[in-house]
């Protein structure tokens, strides 16, 4: 027996020192299939999602912002394009073939003179107090370690009158939950075996949906976080939530 701390990976419980390194190896695995996964897993909504997130950020031409965790680029191509050649994104993510990918397909789009890349841990973030008008983590949350510490890192980087936009797989309404429950725990895991040859990954990744606060606990650990006049948009019958809130 053992007094170290454990943290939840999917179902398992781990030491919690370990979770970074088993979520590091998801993302190795998945790296080169994730776009295409994201796609077939979401019959092309996870697109619509993030439209409406970047319509949240309402970023202005020359402002700044961070995505966290941002994988492949999806967010921080269109806040990109908001802040304009005057502004700047930086992309973050812990995992470094995620980062790669995020860079190489965001050069191959023509998004390059306002984008930055930093590898990253969402819970220790290396940039200065009040740096930021907007920053977005998409489907990221769910794998850190210590979310509350993640939520305080990203507010603390946040200019006065800044925002935080949280895009998470949720709960969803509860007549849907059993069907809900199917797809996750039979499709999915037989998705990612047949397209990305990794079944164990997609079903780690089902799991860590289920273990997610749901949109109350979210929103509490928000304010916690000493975020202000939150609240949460829910998508797709709550199978997805935007979760928002300011700094002030």
């Amino acid at each position: 027996m053992t007094d170290e701390p454990l943290a939840d990976f999917g179902f398992q419980r781990v030491p919690r020192r370990q979770k970074a390194q088993r979520v590091r190896g998801v993302f190795d695995s998945v790296a080169d299939r994730y776009d295409l996964m994201n796609d077939l897993m979401s019959g092309g909504l996870h697109r619509l999602w993030k439209r409406f997130t970047l319509d949240l950020a309402g970023l202005r031409p020359g402002q700044r912002a961070l995505d966290v965790a941002g994988g492949t680029g999806d967010l921080a191509a269109g806040l990109a394009r908001q802040v304009g050649r005057g502004g700047l994104v930086i992309l973050t993510d812990i995992n470094a073939a995620m980062l790669g990918r995020g860079r190489d397909r965001l050069t191959d789009e023509g998004v390059v003179d306002n984008v930055r890349y930093a590898q990253a841990n969402a819970e220790s973030l290396p940039f200065a107090e009040n740096s930021f008008h907007c920053v977005t983590i998409g489907f990221g949350l769910r794998n850190v370690t210590d979310k509350q510490a993640a939520l305080a890192s990203m507010r603390r980087v946040l200019k006065p009158g800044g925002q935080l936009l949280v895009l998470e797989f949720s709960h969803p309404v509860p007549a849907l939950s059993p069907l809900y429950d199917a797809y996750s725990f039979r499709i999915l895991p037989w998705l990612g075996k047949l397209i990305a040859r990794d079944e164990a990954s997609y079903r780690y990744l089902a799991e860590s949906i289920r273990m997610h606060p749901n949109q109350e606990e979210l929103l509490a650990m928000m304010r916690q976080a000493g975020l202000e006049d939150c609240r949460y948009h829910n998508l797709s019958a709550g199978i997805v939530a935007v979760h928002r809130g300011y700094k002030y």
